[in-house]
């Protein structure tokens, strides 16, 4: 099983790496971030042994089974799904990073409840970048607001954007909300706000968001298979 992992490990880093050079993206500048939401804890481990450290997931629980199954490894943990109020403290307490703070309220419990001996949490506001009535996400009107807010929250540290934008076929497609989201990171970087990280792109469109700028793409099929 593991050689499976290794050999989609390394087919998904070459495109990354490929796309790094076809849009002129300094070599390495895009973090992969594997996305191991339904798999067990023993396709984590597999895919850790083959040298993959960073892993998102989408909810609490099912997380924290896997934290407490891998605790031997060293891995680092991304809360990439839907934030519900009860469950910030938890989510606090476990992670090194959250990129789907979609609300003010949100990122105020995050950083009331992260504990003092860990390092700040590094947060992503995440953005409904094509308004889609079914995804959460900040509208862009209200988002210098909520960003300016959370940036001078403590125990918090805002890296940047994420979103997750409606599919599309065609790459041009593709890339035009990428593209809204990088101006908006820059729009925030003139109000003064340093912001290094755009979360963006998955196994279908990762080379599309990394020609506008992504510095994370969140892969789960192309590394894991489908979804049990």
């Amino acid at each position: 099983m593991t050689a499976d992992y290794a050999a989609r490990l390394h087919t998904v880093l070459g495109r990354i790496r490929a796309a790094e050079q076809r849009f002129q993206r300094p070599p390495g500048a895009v973090r992969l971030l594997a996305v191991g939401k339904t798999q067990p804890a023993a396709a984590i481990a597999a895919l850790a042994a083959a040298g993959q450290r960073d892993f998102g997931e989408n909810y609490f629980q099912e997380a924290l089974d896997k934290m407490t199954e891998l605790a031997t490894l060293e891995l680092e943990w991304h809360f990439i799904g839907p934030i519900q109020a009860n469950k910030t403290r938890g989510i606090a307490e476990h992670f090194a990073w959250v990129h789907s703070v979609d609300r003010l309220k949100i990122a105020e419990r995050l950083s009331a409840q992260r504990p003092d001996h860990l390092p700040p949490l590094n947060v992503c506001l995440q953005v409904n970048i094509d308004r889609e009535p079914t995804k959460h996400g900040l509208d862009e009107a209200e988002l210098a607001e909520v960003a300016h807010a959370v940036a001078t929250l403590p125990r918090l540290r805002l890296r940047g954007l994420m979103a997750i934008p409606a599919p599309a076929a065609a790459f041009a497609a593709q890339r035009r909300p990428f593209a809204r989201l990088r101006k908006l990171r820059e729009r925030l970087a003139d109000t003064g706000l340093v912001l290094d990280t755009l979360s963006a792109g998955m196994s279908d469109d990762l080379e599309a968001a990394i020609a506008e700028g992504a510095t994370l793409v969140r892969i789960g099929t192309a590394l894991f298979g489908s979804r049990p």
